[in-house]
């Protein structure tokens, strides 16, 4: 599986790679990431990539013909890449998303800065529009790199253990059990009493009920798709 990612800062988003899982995963060639720069293909003279919004508005945008060269380029090389672009103008990114993109062979996650980027880049090159949640970041890396950590875990391989993608959160519309380690009693609060009496049946019943109740809690509109999807 290969990243690109289309950013004006790459280092904000390199440093991420430099550690664990993610480190693990390059350095054994299940994820390769590498890095384009509009600002290295604008024909400004000045090196811009940015100006005013026709009609109006506080702010500059992304200009077209950076990313139209960029990613063009990118597409002369890889003819079957998949685009994605991050906005908050989008469909929310899930997990389910994630695992049907970690079957793609080359994903380019492009990261918007200013106010945005011109419509029309979106409109000819975007294979996919995804936001990470309702709120607004200062640029889109932080969105690229949370897409990218969720796909690639879920390319095989990456994980050292692919049981951990079982049974996560978003499973069947419902949050993850809450989970326990020991010591068996800290601070006066103890594990569950069931969870150690070593009855699987039970407490595979129990985790599910305590799923429930969390999704019921914290996500009412997962919890309401589960019992009318």
């Amino acid at each position: 599986m290969r990243f690109s990612f289309v950013t004006l800062f790459p280092d904000l988003i390199k440093g991420y790679f430099s550690q664990s899982i993610l480190k693990r995963a390059i350095e054994e060639e299940k994820i390769t990431i590498d890095f384009y720069n509009p600002r290295d293909y604008t024909t400004d003279k000045f090196n811009r990539v940015d100006a005013p919004i026709v009609g109006g508005g506080a702010g500059m945008l992304m200009t077209p013909q950076p990313l139209f060269d960029t990613l063009c380029a990118i597409r002369s090389k890889s003819p079957d890449v998949f685009i994605v672009f991050v906005t908050p103008v989008a469909k929310p990114f899930r997990q389910n998303d994630a695992r049907r993109l970690a079957k793609s062979e080359h994903i380019v996650l492009v990261s918007g800065r200013y106010e945005g980027i011109d419509e029309r880049v979106i409109e000819h090159f975007a294979d996919a529009l995804f936001s990470i949640g309702d709120f607004i970041l200062t640029g889109g890396e932080l969105a690229s790199l949370v897409v990218c950590d969720a796909i690639s875990r879920n390319v095989e391989g990456v994980l050292g253990n692919s049981d951990s993608l079982v049974m996560e959160s978003y499973e069947n519309h419902l949050l993850e059990a809450p989970s326990f380690t020991k010591p068996l009693e800290y601070e006066n609060k103890k594990v569950i009493s069931e969870f150690i009496k070593g009855d699987h049946s039970r407490i595979i019943d129990l985790k599910r009920d305590l799923a429930l109740c969390k999704t019921k809690f914290f996500r009412p509109d997962l919890y309401k798709k589960r019992y009318n999807p």
